[in-house]
């Protein structure tokens, strides 16, 4: 009985000392690369594994930046990804609404 009140202690005490690093990360910048990579998944199509993971790399770049720097990291971020979609889901990855939720406009 007291190894099992110990044991929810313990349990209890990493729940109460994970939820400020869980929100540091949030405020890290942004959507969180699963997200992102979810949301161009829902706009292009199924992305395959290595797609997924340059995509997030590319993604973790942005994250990292200073905020300062994540608008223009975020613009850059953009065109690594096109790059590394094929045609079909370029210009579904196009019509997304990309930075701060506007659409691009046709050139």
């Amino acid at each position: 009985m007291k190894s099992l009140k110990l044991l929810i202690s313990a349990i209890a005490l990493g729940v109460a000392l994970s939820a400020p690093v869980a929100k540091a990360q949030e405020k890290k910048g942004g959507m969180s690369p699963e997200a992102r990579i979810e949301q161009i998944e829902k706009a292009v199509g199924k992305l395959s594994a290595d797609q997924k993971t340059k995509i997030t790399a590319i993604l973790e770049e942005v994250r990292g930046a200073p905020k300062e720097e994540r608008k223009q990291k975020g613009m850059e971020a953009n065109a690594k990804i096109r790059a590394v979609l094929t045609p079909e889901q370029q210009k579904a990855f196009d019509s997304m609404p990309q930075g701060g939720g506007k659409k691009k406009k046709d050139q």
